[in-house]
């Protein structure tokens, strides 16, 4: 599962073949999420400040995960997407 975005200890990952909905996985410490890219729902456990710091860089980032999205569903190398400022 490919690393395209770290910041203030959050990882962002997106895999190859996933399901839809178009989503990435934020692995922050000992707990874990899944990110829906459009809706902007979260599922699963995160720390509330470290999910109003995901739902800041992915209204910022959201047609770069969309574009990571389709490069994964091709196999193809994903672009790393900066981290939130």
């Amino acid at each position: 599962m490919p690393l395209i975005s770290y910041f203030y200890g959050i990882k962002i990952y997106m895999q190859y073949d996933d399901h839809n909905p178009p989503h990435f996985h934020v692995v922050y410490n000992e707990f874990k999420a899944l990110v829906e890219i459009k809706s902007g729902e979260i599922k699963g456990e995160l720390p509330n400040r470290v999910k109003l710091m995901i739902k800041e860089w992915l209204k910022a980032h959201k047609e770069e995960l969309l574009e990571n999205w389709s490069l994964a569903l091709d196999h193809k190398i994903l672009h790393s997407i900066d981290p939130l400022n």
